[in-house]
């Protein structure tokens, strides 16, 4: 598949299906503020009326169990749009049916439990350690246990990760799974589809998973077609549908590929150009990914096969598997090569564990000397806001790296409404001045280290699926901090003058941030 030209890429984008879909989305909302607008007029008591519901509908979102920075988003637009605001709000969620996605999501959570156990329990060995307790959070509360005999290595870029990739996937016995938010035509894909068509023509099982509408704009509507014509099984993940709900709002932001349950990536690389610096988009493109080889592969492994299952079981499209099939230590066990400990572990938002916060969380209250954190998007909620601010109060070293040159002009000035009270508090905030930063890691005091997908927003933190790997006393945490450190020197300090140069720029930031949920 040849990348299209632009002005074809966008004749074809607007003759997809899909394109109709968003229209028909838009549509709903004219026609429900014109429903509702109108009722007020030619109806004597439908204005009290629907203010009654929206006054209701604000309590309900005012002592419902959740995020203060949602449920003001929420109250402010129902405020702002009293009519029709707290209708919107019922139509919204009540199209939605999270609660049969939680019972299904629990099911398959509980049924695909002991299969992360397939290697020895190794939380004991970290009694000592001061990341026992998110240790055994993860392991014992969220289900993803701790691993040793596992080697990783991280990358500091696309490139290195997309050159390592490559061999990896070529080396295939058995399976190779794929699940990635974002894929586009072009270089880094055709080569990669041209390994796993090879595959599947010899007898693997290859699975690519994909979110629906982070390929919105990248993929034709036929593409899993394309793909199964070439023996790739494939899932669309949430297909997009037009209808107001809650549950098109959760997508599947992981990058996970995984080779024969011994080997396993993850980070921030989708598979598009951009992501290996094939072409400039934002300039250069900063990114990281990991690479783990051993027993902590299963745990990506599984965490892959729980998804697809659920999300084939939804679309009825494949049966489920034999977890045990795929482990690939049946008869022999793996290597005693160890390199510290590695901890995968993934969210969902249907659930509402919020589990990669803690993590980062336990990151930044545990400090005693830095925090070092990549990110290409710094909206954080009130949780770690205020620990980055009371951990650099305790003279701590806490720094933080986001792009210069934005994807999204708008999340980027929410983004720097925060540096105010960051800089001022102590924190130290550096923009990547040669492009756009994607990166997603955190390292702390040489000890502790993640590595994955999720954003420091709330998006990322909320709403979508993400995955990670947790280390500790690990090698790669090492080449975290150096990668951080190198990364700073193409960086430019802000300063609070950078942040809001007047009064009026500070008033937008301040309005755009009543947003911030929304990013």
């Amino acid at each position: 598949m040849k990348k299209p030209g632009v002005k074809k890429y966008k004749v074809r984008l607007l003759s997809r299906a899909r394109f109709f879909v968003a229209i028909l989305i838009v549509l709903q909302l004219i026609f429900l503020a014109i429903l509702l607008a109108g009722s007020s007029l030619y109806f004597r008591y439908a204005g009290w009326i629907l203010h009654v519901i929206s006054v209701v509908v604000s309590i309900h979102i005012f002592n419902r169990s959740g995020k203060s920075g949602f449920k003001l988003t929420w109250i402010f637009l129902i405020l702002l749009f009293p009519l029709f605001g707290g209708i919107f709000y019922l139509v919204f969620y009540i199209q939605s049916n999270p609660r049969k996605y939680r019972i299904l999501i629990k099911k398959y959570q509980n049924k695909c439990k002991q299969f992360f156990y397939l290697s020895k329990d190794k939380l004991h060995l970290l009694e000592n350690a001061p990341c026992y307790r998110l240790s055994r959070y993860l392991q014992n509360s969220a289900g993803f246990p701790v691993y040793t005999n596992t080697k990783t290595e991280y990358f500091s870029s696309g490139e290195a990760y997309f050159k390592s990739l490559i061999p990896e996937l070529e080396q295939a016995k058995q399976y190779i799974f794929l699940e990635s938010f974002l894929i586009e035509a072009g270089i880094m894909f055709d080569t990669i589809f041209a390994v796993l068509e090879k595959k599947a023509k010899a007898g693997l099982d290859v699975r690519v998973m994909y979110d629906d509408l982070g390929c919105f704009a990248t993929l034709p509507d036929d593409f899993d077609t394309f793909l199964e014509k070439a023996g790739i099984k494939c899932l669309v993940f949430n297909p997009f549908k037009p209808v107001l709900s809650s549950l098109q709002n959760n997508r599947d932001h992981r990058k996970i590929v995984s080779i024969d349950g011994k080997t396993a990536f993850t980070g921030g690389v989708n598979i598009g150009d951009e992501y290996i610096n094939a072409y400039e988009k934002y300039g250069h493109w900063k990114d990281s990914a990991i690479m783990l080889k051993g027993e902590g592969a299963w745990s990506l492994t599984m965490i892959f096969l729980r998804l697809w299952n659920m999300e084939s079981f939804i679309r009825k499209k494949w049966r489920e598997d034999d977890y045990t099939e795929f482990f690939p230590w049946k008869t022999n066990s793996c290597p005693p090569e160890s390199d510290g400990f590695v901890q995968p572990y993934a969210d969902s938002p249907i659930i509402k564990e919020y589990i990669c916060e803690k993590v980062y969380l336990h990151i930044i209250n545990t400090a005693r000397n830095y925090v070092y954190i990549n990110t290409p998007y710094l909206i954080p909620d009130e949780a770690i806001l205020s620990a980055l601010m009371m951990s650099a109060k305790f003279e701590n070293d806490i720094r933080i790296i986001t792009p210069h040159r934005p994807d999204k002009p708008l999340v980027q000035m929410v983004t720097r409404s925060f540096y105010r009270q960051l800089i001022s508090a102590g924190v130290k905030i550096y923009e990547y001045s040669a492009g756009f930063n994607h990166s997603k890691t955190f390292v702390s005091d040489d000890t502790m280290a993640t590595v994955g997908t999720p954003n420091l927003n709330y998006r990322s933190l909320y709403l979508d699926y993400e995955c990670a790997i947790f280390m500790y006393k690990n090698s790669s945490i090492k080449k975290i901090k150096e990668d951080f450190l190198l990364t700073i020197a193409n960086c430019k300090e802000m300063t609070l003058k950078d942040c809001a140069p007047n009064a009026f720029f500070r008033l937008i930031q301040d309005v755009a941030r009543l947003f911030a949920p929304l990013m």
